[in-house]
């Protein structure tokens, strides 16, 4: 008797952590479907935050480059000036003098030099010069070649110059293959010279598939027209023979007759 109860026992306690295991498989389901539920509205608010973030990023981006877009950065400048006002009259001076471009008062925006001044260094920090329009600064760093003791650059954002010094290397590699290569923005546009053009247009036509000696050298095959013979027979031929039968045959029977008598 003891045995058959131990054994209902074991089968109790079996069957026990059978439904303990069950309820917490249905309890541990429950549960997730519910935080799935209250999950999925806070992952598609995610998602359209992601979206509006990106959006600000690009018009962010999109607002420095149009505030940096009338800005030029001159280089080289002697800082020996006190204030802006005769800042300003330097940069005209030389814009005057090398490029011959008259630049008024009225025409810039803010003009200043960047970063502190340090009394070790005696390099001239850069400056800074922003201009009311835009057409004048084009103008300026369409002819900036001509400048001598200056150099002048765009104003550039951080991450757009990080992004043009990686790109300093593969314009080194285009230009030594002989390719017009230059920098635009923060892309590398490559374009192929002239000359290249002209290489590869006479290879082109000078390497044909067949030579062309073997055309004048080779006498062309002339096709030989029989001459047209009309298939028409003439009636007096044909008569002829049978005329000439006619008359043997009757001159046999001549003969014949008078051999007879």
């Amino acid at each position: 008797m003891e045995g058959q109860f131990q054994l209902l026992f074991d089968k109790m306690k079996i069957e026990m952590q059978n439904q303990i295991a069950e309820l917490k498989d249905s309890i541990t389901e429950s549960i997730m479907d519910k935080m799935d539920e209250k999950l999925i509205p806070i992952v598609e608010e995610n998602k359209n935050l992601k979206i509006k973030l990106e959006k600000l990023e690009k018009e962010l981006k999109y607002l420095k480059g149009r505030e940096k877009s009338n800005n030029i950065i001159v280089h080289g400048l002697e800082e020996k000036e006190k204030t802006s006002f005769e800042l300003l009259q330097k940069i005209k001076r030389n814009l005057k003098q090398d490029l011959n471009i008259e630049v008024d008062d009225c025409e810039v925006n803010k003009i200043y030099r960047l970063g502190n001044k340090n009394k070790e260094s005696k390099k001239p920090r850069p400056v800074l010069c922003s201009f009311i329009n835009y057409w004048k600064k084009t103008e300026i760093i369409k002819n900036r070649k001509n400048l001598k003791d200056i150099y002048i650059t765009e104003d550039y954002s951080k991450e757009v110059l990080e992004k043009r010094k990686k790109l300093q290397a593969e314009l080194v590699k285009e230009r030594e293959k002989g390719n017009i290569a230059y920098l635009k923005y923060d892309k590398l546009i490559v374009k192929e010279s002239s000359n290249i053009q002209e290489k590869r247009k006479r290879e082109v036509s000078t390497s044909p598939s067949v030579s062309p000696t073997s055309h004048t050298n080779q006498p062309k095959k002339q096709q030989t027209i029989p001459p047209f013979k009309p298939n028409v027979t003439n009636a007096f031929n044909l008569m002829r023979p049978r005329a000439s039968s006619l008359s043997n045959t009757s001159e046999a029977i001549n003969t014949n007759n008078a051999k007879q008598q």
